[in-house]
């Protein structure tokens, strides 16, 4: 019975990123789903409805690093390239 349940929720996810039109909607959502199955499965055997729910999480999360990613580059590049200010760089440290 456990094994029917952890199939089809890997069903339910690959089915679910095989649906969105490209790679890059995917990121984030296999991460999230199995980190969301785990948690559902140790929270009361809801493991199928937990992957689903950490693979949507996963993708939102994801875009919202790239889209803060996205504006920390827009605005190096309005600063001449120069990251002064001690603003965060790219790679999270900060320049002083």
């Amino acid at each position: 019975m456990r094994n029917k349940k952890m199939a089809l929720a890997l069903v339910l996810v690959m089915g679910a990123s095989a649906a969105m039109p490209g790679k890059a909607l995917a990121v984030g959502c296999l991460s999230g789903a199995v980190v969301g199955g785990v948690a559902g499965h140790v929270a009361g055997h809801h493991a199928v409805l937990g992957a689903v729910g950490g693979c949507v999480a996963g993708h939102e999360l994801k875009k919202h690093q790239q889209k803060q990613a996205e504006l920390a580059r827009q605005q190096q590049m309005q600063n001449g390239g120069q990251n002064g200010g001690g603003q965060p760089m790219d790679n999270g440290q900060v320049q002083h």
